[in-house]
């Protein structure tokens, strides 16, 4: 089983999505259920409706996933392993004040050194415990031996006792930490693979940690992808707009192209432009580069307007407001001059608009709108042409020029014979 553990914290940031389309691709290869973990234990961070954002997404991504969970609903089941580990004599209470702590990561601080807990409450004897009515953590305590485990994208990768260190695992007010939370719901779903940012590599150790203290042997696979770098060659963070999932559907950008961007990003893969079942047959993780990638906007239009280019028609049309697939058809037409749905949606919504008559081609188009409300429909651009020019006496610029306005609402664009197929069922209302 593989599974996607977004926090409802903010929006989703495209390196989440990568994960989440990585993981559903492999899901799907490998015969295995695709589950999505709401890692919502952190309440003070948590944002009301983020989790049905999130969902929406990856419904608009069409990744269907098999099953839902909260892990908020596992606390109980959290706070039994960790009383677990503090009987077998595994983990640890820490009555260490936030400000004792805080004087600690000073002192390291000033001598340079990386931060390691003091391990002065592993020592209290028991009585000591007992006796104590301070607020405390759990801590587990570290492990004796390196641990080591395969990433499928990086290699082998070790990790010694004293880099893992004696870390919390339920804070004072009883709530499981990040990594116990998230090795104990590993556990639980029986995951098999776990394919996350590169970012969550120091924390692998200490969920490996956790579930061997607790005499679970199953192997788990990991997979880190490499971080997503801005335009700069700097990791992407949330000041970045292109980071946010809701930017790119604001700018016009399409599911499709978004996903075959991310899937091609820092990968080698059999053809530029594919869709995501077609993705599916060849993916593998280990052709992944172990390098990060930069994100590239301009590589992303030319893929978005390739895939609304092979969009269905009628789909397409309803990204404008219409439901007959000659909007979309129509739409297509523009995408030289634009290539994301926000570019050319003003082009669109100008053929529907009212028209300056009071311009440089006011008295043309006055007489080209005259003759067309009384002229028949025409099935060909030629033929409504030479209607038109013999009821109005225009000709050249002076008829092409004012034709264009009146029917498109500016002044360059596609040719109108190419338009026309898809305007004609519309000419009363354009006009009007």
């Amino acid at each position: 089983m593989l599974r996607f553990a977004p926090s409802p914290t903010g929006d989703m940031h495209i390196g989440n999505l990568r994960v989440a389309i990585f993981n559903y691709i492999v899901a799907k290869q490998r015969g295995e259920r695709f589950v999505v973990r709401i890692e919502d234990t952190d309440k003070e961070r948590n944002i009301e409706g983020k989790d049905r954002e999130i969902l929406e997404i990856l419904q608009l991504f069409g990744l269907k996933y098999d099953d839902l969970y909260y892990q908020s609903r596992n606390l109980t089941i959290h706070q039994h392993m960790a009383i677990k580990l503090l009987e077998e004599r595994k983990a640890f209470a820490c009555f260490c004040t936030p400000e004792e702590l805080e004087a600690e990561r000073e002192m390291a601080k000033t001598s340079g050194t990386a931060y390691r807990y003091s391990g002065r409450c592993e020592v209290l004897s028991d009585q000591e415990v007992l006796a104590n009515e301070k607020p405390f953590t759990i801590r587990i305590k570290k492990p004796k031996e390196a641990v080591e485990f395969e990433d499928i994208i990086k290699g082998k990768i070790s990790f010694m006792p004293e880099e893992i260190d004696s870390f919390v695992i339920m804070r004072a007010d009883k709530s499981p930490t990040y990594n116990f939370a998230c090795a104990l719901d590993d556990m639980l779903h029986d995951i098999s693979l776990v394919i996350r940012g590169e970012d969550h590599v120091s924390n692998t150790p200490k969920q490996i940690h956790i579930r061997e203290l607790l005499g679970y042997d199953k192997k788990i696979e990991y997979a880190h992808l490499p971080i997503i770098l801005n335009e700069d060659g700097k990791k992407m963070s949330k000041r970045d707009s292109a980071s946010s999932v809701r930017w790119l559907f604001e700018e016009g950008f399409i599911p499709e192209a978004i996903a075959n961007y991310l899937i091609l990003l820092g990968n080698k893969t059999p053809t530029e432009i594919f869709t995501l079942q077609e993705a599916i047959e060849w993916f593998d993780l280990k052709s992944v580069s172990k390098a990060a990638a930069k994100f590239d906007l301009d590589k992303l239009r030319f893929l978005n307007r390739e895939h609304m280019k092979m969009m269905d028609s009628k789909e397409l049309s309803r990204a404008f407001g219409f439901a007959d697939a000659a909007i979309g058809e129509l739409a297509k037409c523009y995408l030289e001059e634009g290539s994301t749905i926000k570019e050319i949606k003003p082009k669109i919504e100008a053929i529907f608009s009212a028209k300056p008559f009071d311009g440089s081609w006011g008295e043309e188009m006055k007489l080209l709108q005259k003759a067309l409300k009384k002229a028949p429909a025409f099935e060909t651009f030629d033929e409504m042409k030479s209607y038109l020019m013999k009821e109005t006496g225009l000709k050249g610029k002076r008829f092409f020029k004012p034709l264009r306005v009146l029917l498109t609402g500016a002044e360059h664009g596609p040719e109108l014979s190419y338009l026309y197929p898809y305007l004609k069922s519309y000419i009363e209302e354009i006009i009007k």
